[in-house]
């Protein structure tokens, strides 16, 4: 694998998404061969935010491999309630752990995190970010049902702003060929515009739309997401959104019979609770496919040869990433970390959170 750490999508290589692909079909076929695979190993969880399926199912993974898991799910229940720093929770627990996965609610944590880790570090969901295991499941449920990744139409629904997972998937899908996206959102959940220029730079056709019924019957996946109301910094503006986007079965007969729609769940009422019964409802499966991923995830990452930390550099002094939400902001001992955002090194883009710097 050409990966330490698993903190966006775009770690990956196409040829580590295959290898991660066969092993998690294999595993889903043959498990019972792989029930000791990580007998004697650890697994860390830390949690800084609330989670259902992606905490238990990389704890299933972990267990169902032979292995054991700690961590908290809350960080009042942690040092971190008396004030302990990101960096000095890392370099504690993975000299317990053998690999850790975090999720936190700012962008660029995980990152952070591995700049002073032994250990490999999974991204579990960093704010309203990246949730590249989220996308493993996402794009093994693709792969498995439509039997490629290439010359796809996908609809993208819901908060386009904010959803971490919807960044993950794009950036994903944008790897693959000939696919096209069709964003579905309110103006003010509009899709980042550091995605919309990955798009364009990539060369992927994409529309931004304001109703799923102007492109519901052209899409091969429908990708469903919730209105997040714990990334609105107001309850007025988001009860201007969350009910916006509903799809029913009005909606639904407008569709292709081969249509699949998948959401990363929980969801609340954006899909009618009828829809759970349709064939082309695939959002359970979805999940239970993310355990299978995440195993194959940690059997891979736990072969990795890991280099001794050393202190991480500082790309720049003077300048600081503007976004409020990213980690930099509260974990101030951090190093500035930059990337050119275009081909003539003129332009700007922090490392952690993927803000616009200059």
């Amino acid at each position: 694998m050409s990966f330490k750490h698993l903190i966006d999508f775009n770690d990956l290589s196409l040829n580590d998404w295959e290898e991660l692909y066969n092993l998690g079909l294999d595993i889903k076929t043959n498990e019972i061969n792989y029930k000791d695979f990580c007998k004697n190993k650890i697994l860390a969880t830390l949690f800084y935010e609330p989670s259902t399926r992606t905490m238990l199912s990389f704890e299933a993974a972990m267990l169902r491999l032979g292995g054991n898991v700690i961590g908290f799910n809350n960080p009042s229940n942690s040092s971190v309630s008396k004030g302990e720093n990101l960096k000095d929770t890392i370099r504690i627990i993975t000299n317990y752990a053998d690999i850790a996965v975090i999720r936190h609610p700012l962008e660029g944590a995980a990152l952070a995190a591995s700049l002073y880790s032994s250990k490999p570090i999974i991204n579990a969901g960093d704010g309203g970010h990246s949730h590249p295991t989220q996308t493993l499941a996402d794009l093994f449920t693709i792969k498995n049902t439509k039997g490629s990744l290439d010359n796809l139409t996908i609809g993208i629904c819901g908060d386009l702003k904010n959803g971490r997972t919807v960044h993950s998937l794009l950036k994903a899908m944008s790897s693959f060929k000939d696919n096209t996206f069709y964003l579905i959102s309110t103006p003010e959940l509009k899709t980042p515009k550091y995605l919309t220029d990955m798009l364009t730079e990539k060369g992927n056709n994409f529309y931004a739309v304001s109703s799923i019924e102007e492109c519901i019957g052209k899409l091969d996946v429908l990708y469903m997401t919730r209105i997040q109301k714990e990334r609105f910094s107001n309850i007025e503006q988001y009860e201007k959104q969350k009910n916006v986007y509903i799809l029913d079965q009005e909606k639904l007969d407008l569709a292709k019979d081969d249509l699949i729609i998948l959401h990363p769940l929980p969801k609340v009422d954006e899909i009618d609770q009828d829809i759970d019964f349709d064939k082309r409802a695939l959002y359970f499966i979805q999940a239970k496919n993310g355990m299978y991923m995440r195993m194959a995830l940690i059997i891979k990452m736990l072969q990795t040869e890991m280099p001794p930390v050393t202190r991480p550099t500082n790309d720049s002094e003077s300048i600081k990433c503007p976004n409020s939400k990213c980690i930099t902001h509260t974990e101030k001992y951090l190093p500035t970390k930059l990337y050119s955002s275009n081909d003539r090194n003129t332009s700007y883009s922090c490392l952690y959170c993927d803000y616009h710097v200059n």
